[in-house]
């Protein structure tokens, strides 16, 4: 995409006024995900950079544990980028395939606000609805 292209994709906002999923949203989803993927990855390495730089032997146990406590933190933010970055490429694969926006279990459109706000949203929100309620009742805390 040349620098033209971007900087017009950036300024576009898609609306429920306009044909659904066309040219210029499914461009703009697409940036908006590989933007965002992109970010995640960059917090990533900084991250493991933060890991991979910092000095074991810390001091006495309280200060050994507080790094200990602020490591495991870090690294469950990692692994949850980890899952979102394959959620956002499982999304660029639907939208290349003409899928993205539309709901896995029914087939009817996800939503501009709803695709704004998740851009990952695989199901509408009556879908996402009705698997949250099964969910809840198989006790699924997840």
């Amino acid at each position: 995409m040349t620098a033209t292209a971007s900087k017009r994709a950036k300024k576009y906002k898609p609306s429920d006024k306009e044909e659904y999923m066309n040219a210029k949203q499914l461009e703009y989803f697409r940036i908006k995900l590989i933007t965002w993927r992109d970010e995640l990855v960059e917090e990533s390495r900084e991250t493991i950079s933060n890991l991979q730089q910092e000095v074991r032997d810390v001091g006495d146990e309280a200060e050994r544990a507080t790094r200990e406590t602020e490591n495991s933190l870090e690294l469950r933010t990692r692994d949850r980028y980890r899952k979102l970055i394959n959620k956002i490429n499982k999304a660029l694969v639907r939208l290349e395939e003409g899928d993205y926006g539309y709901c896995d279990e029914t087939g009817e459109e996800i939503g501009i606000k709803r695709l704004e706000a998740r851009p990952i949203a695989t199901l509408c929100l009556d879908a996402q609805e009705r698997w949250e309620m099964r969910r809840k009742q198989m006790g699924d805390s997840r």
